[in-house]
C-alpha cells in the first residue's frame, strides 16, 4: 500500500517538532513516531501523536486563543463589508465559496506567519480557476438534488467566511438542511464549538465536533454522531488541507476547497503556491 506521508512530508513535520522543542529525548520519540507510521497514517493523526507525547513529558501545549481571538474579530469586523460584495456580485454563491477559500489562509500549522497585507492580497484577487468549472457545475446539481449538506471546517476566522457561504446557499437551496463539524478540543487554531457559537456559526447551521484536538478528520476516531451525519450527508464539502489529507482516497464522495500552502499541494495539483483549488472526489 502507498505511504500517504511522502518522505520530503515526514521531514517537514520531524523540522516542525525540532523547531518546537529541541529535547532530544523528545525527538528521538517523534522519529520513532515516523518512523513506524502506518502506510494510512496521515499528517494530522500523527501530528495529534506528537502533541500527545509533548503533554506527557511536558504538560499542556501553547495556546492559540489570541491568534484565534484576533481573526475572529478581524473578519467579523469585515462581516458586512463581505456580505455586501457577496450578494452584489453576478453569482453569489461562487462569490462566498470564493471569499471562504481565501480564508484558508488562517493556518498557523502551513504558514510559519500570517500576513494581514497578503490575505487582503488574496480577497482581492478571488477568483475562480477555469479548471474548476465543471466542478463547480457538479456542485450545484448534487445541491439542488440534495437534503442534506455538511462542511467540515478548519480554521477561525476562516469560519467566518464559512458562515457567508452558507447563508447564500441556504438562500440559494432553502430545504437544504446544513450541518458544520469543527474540532472537538482545542489544536492549533483550529475551530471548535465555542469559536463556531463566538462567529455565529451555529446561527446558520447544526454544529458538532469531531471530539478529538485534531486539526483533520480521521474517520475512525470520530464520535457516532459524527460518523453518522458524514456516512449520510448528501453533500461534503471538506475545508483545509489537513481535511484532504486524512479524507481524500477514502472512497468518498467530497468536495475540497483550500489553499495550495506547502510543496506536497502546489506539486499535487501543479499551480503556484497560495493558489485556491475547489476539486472533487467520487466513490
Amino acid at each position: 500500500m502507498e505511504m500517504r506521508i511522502i518522505e520530503s512530508c515526514a521531514n517537514c513535520l520531524y523540522d516542525k517538532q525540532a523547531h518546537r522543542c529541541g529535547d532530544a529525548s523528545f525527538l528521538a520519540k517523534i522519529k520513532e513516531i515516523i518512523d513506524t507510521r502506518k502506510p494510512e497514517d496521515t499528517s494530522p493523526y500523527l501530528v495529534y501523536q506528537f502533541n500527545l507525547e509533548y503533554e506527557k513529558r511536558f504538560g499542556k501545549r501553547s495556546s492559540y486563543s489570541e491568534i484565534k481571538k484576533k481573526y475572529n474579530d478581524l473578519l467579523l469586523s469585515m462581516e458586512e463589508s463581505f456580505r455586501k460584495k457577496i450578494e452584489d456580485s453576478e453569482d453569489p454563491l461562487l462569490q462566498a465559496l470564493l471569499y471562504a477559500r481565501i480564508g484558508n489562509y488562517i493556518d498557523v500549522a502551513a504558514m510559519n506567519v500570517i500576513e494581514e497585507e497578503t490575505l487582503m492580497k488574496l480577497f482581492s484577487k478571488a477568483q475562480n480557476r477555469p479548471e474548476e468549472e465543471e466542478v463547480l457545475r457538479h456542485f450545484v446539481a448534487d445541491c439542488e438534488k440534495a437534503k442534506s449538506f455538511l462542511l467540515i471546517a478548519d480554521n477561525c476566522g476562516e469560519i467566518v467566511l464559512d458562515k457567508l457561504f452558507i447563508e447564500q446557499l441556504k438562500k440559494r437551496f432553502p430545504d437544504l438542511c446544513v450541518t458544520v463539524l469543527v474540532r472537538g478540543e482545542e489544536v492549533l487554531n483550529d475551530a471548535t464549538p465555542a469559536d463556531a457559537k463566538t462567529v455565529g456559526l451555529d446561527r446558520v447551521a447544526s454544529v458538532i465536533s469531531n471530539g478529538l484536538p485534531i486539526a483533520g478528520t480521521v474517520y475512525t476516531m470520530l464520535p457516532d454522531e459524527a460518523k453518522q451525519i458524514l456516512d449520510h450527508a448528501d453533500v461534503i464539502l471538506a475545508k483545509g488541507q489537513g481535511n484532504y489529507e486524512s479524507l481524500s482516497r477514502q472512497g468518498r464522495h467530497i468536495y475540497f476547497s483550500f489553499l495550495c500552502k506547502c510543496e506536497l499541494f502546489t506539486n499535487r495539483f501543479s499551480v503556484p503556491l497560495l493558489t485556491g483549488v475547489f476539486c472533487e472526489e467520487r466513490e
